[in-house]
């Protein structure tokens, strides 16, 4: 590894540079967010149910990282503004599945449409082919370190 002045480690290494840009483009996703009068956990939230709707509080507070007695606030506060709703779960009647509301739908589109436009401003540096290739070996990264997909390990201490 080159390390004399000037060299690739002058200006920080690559998980310098992935916790440097994370960090940023966090903050940035997180105040793009705030016009939707969201938490980067809520909208991962409102993710995961579209993307597998009906699973317990359990389920979705295990993979957020979060104790069972925070999920349920960080829920009720969800369920209170008509974004989700609970309902008896069909396999086990003591516990609740969780489910987008109609409304919950309109707010992830906008999210949707937020989240692509981030991306874009954060990688407007890159051609498209550059973009592809970043995101594949981005992937393979996450995945050799045990990183659970679409879960923002932030999520874990927010």
């Amino acid at each position: 590894m080159d390390r004399r002045p000037g060299g690739p480690q002058a200006q920080g290494g690559a998980a310098f540079l992935l916790a440097q840009l994370g960090s940023h483009a966090a903050r940035l996703f997180a105040d793009r967010i705030a016009g939707l009068d969201l938490t980067p956990p809520q909208a991962g939230l409102l993710r995961m149910l579209a993307a597998s709707p009906g699973r317990s509080q359990r389920e979705l507070a295990d993979d957020l990282g979060m104790p069972p007695s925070r999920f349920v606030p960080f829920a009720d506060e969800l369920e209170g503004r008509g974004l989700i709703e609970r309902r008896k779960n069909p396999n086990d009647r003591r516990s609740h599945a969780l489910h987008l509301t109609e409304k919950g739908a309109g707010l992830l589109a906008e999210l949707r449409e937020v989240g692509m436009a981030h991306e874009r401003d954060i990688c407007a540096a890159l051609s498209f082919d550059e973009h592809r290739e970043l995101v594949a070996m981005l992937r393979r990264v996450a995945e050799q370190q045990g990183l659970t997909p679409g879960v923002h390990p932030g999520y874990r201490s927010g």
